[in-house]
């Protein structure tokens, strides 16, 4: 909105110029996205704690998330709104990539939405059943594969460390898209069990897509880099500083001991919300990479249950992976913590790869 409001305006005074500069305009962007956390936070979480929208842990899990019992959650509703709202103020409008990333993370809020209202205000315990929820993230995946194939959107794949590594898919890459999506959405689901757990990964993640965003849509630098180059995707690093400075926000009340938490609503928009970034930056290999904390968390789940049915046995104390470490006696912050840095590591090998080629 200000993009359309205040760079026409640059043929009166230069200074508007800076409008056009897409790093301007994310570093904005983190920081509105930041400013709006603080701001409907505390507002949220007394709301929460007066309409008893609490948490409820299930009596199986670890004995010392019993005390986390009521704590507000549906947390994610934040993350939505300080994601949406600086990409509307500070994203050119009328890139069509902008619109069909919020659509994907508002579409999937709502299926978190559903599943948290079911379960929290309803006191359903079942919440929105699962092949309904699966289903929803299906059709919603499917109609980003659809748009993306139709628009004339490269249906190749790139393979990290090899220069020359394109795959072409046709119209497979439609259920690519999906597998994509709804796994990453998934993932992130399955890791939100500990205070913040989920958003800090979540964090590292977007702030590497922000840069593949940026290095994807400037042609000069993605034929340097030898990367395919995508026209207008760059103006998705606004939407992914968006998401770095409402995670960092987020984080601020839901980091040990978490005042609240993100629920459904949270944790399936922001899965979705970094599987389509890596969609449609042509980077979607590379989350298996960048996100391996989300991978490795729901691997343990399959694993888990696959080993029960086969053998009667279970592979871990308890899935997913970060209870079993709890069980095993580790500190619950401890576990975030090195969460957090295995996360920044694969990161920085994934960035590494732009030049190991």
């Amino acid at each position: 909105m200000l993009y359309h409001l205040l760079y026409p305006l640059h043929t009166y005074h230069t200074i508007f110029n800076v409008f056009q500069y897409i790093t301007f305009r994310t570093i904005y962007a983190v920081v509105t996205a930041l400013f709006l956390s603080f701001i409907v936070g505390p507002y949220l979480i007394k709301k929460m704690s007066a309409m008893q929208i609490g948490q409820v842990i299930r009596k199986n899990g670890p004995p010392q998330h019993l005390n986390k019992e009521g704590t507000p959650t549906m947390g994610g509703v934040i993350i939505l709104l300080a994601v949406i709202a600086p990409t509307l103020l500070w994203a050119n409008l009328k890139n069509p990539y902008i619109w069909l990333l919020i659509a994907v993370t508002l579409g999937l809020g709502v299926i978190g939405f559903v599943d948290d209202f079911k379960k929290i205000v309803q006191k359903n315990s079942k919440g929105l059943l699962p092949r309904y929820k699966f289903l929803w993230q299906v059709v919603i995946a499917l109609g980003v594969g659809l748009f993306l194939y139709f628009m004339g959107f490269s249906t190749s794949i790139t393979v990290p460390f090899f220069k020359n590594a394109v795959i072409p898919l046709g119209w497979l890459y439609i259920p690519f898209v999906i597998l994509v999506i709804v796994g990453a959405s998934n993932a992130v689901n399955l890791t939100d069990g500990l205070d913040g757990l989920a958003i800090g990964p979540i964090t590292i993640v977007a702030a590497t897509y922000m840069l593949f965003a940026y290095l994807t849509g400037h042609v000069k630098i993605a034929n340097y880099l030898q990367i395919l180059y995508v026209p207008q995707v760059g103006e998705l690093t606004i939407f992914a500083g968006a998401l770095v400075g409402a995670s960092l926000g987020f984080l601020w009340f839901n980091s040990y001991p978490a005042q609240i938490f993100m629920g459904d609503v949270g944790s399936l928009a922001l899965g979705g919300a970094v599987g389509t970034l890596a969609v449609m930056t042509k980077q979607e290999i590379l989350l298996v990479l960048v996100g391996g904390v989300f991978v490795v968390e729901a691997l343990s789940v399959i694993f888990q249950v696959s080993s029960f049915k086969l053998r009667g046995k279970r592979m871990f104390r308890m899935a997913p992976l970060h209870h079993h470490f709890e069980l095993n006696g580790w500190p619950e912050p401890k576990i975030i913590v090195r969460f957090w840095i295995i996360s920044i590591i694969l990161s920085l090998i994934a960035i590494s790869t732009l030049k190991l080629r």
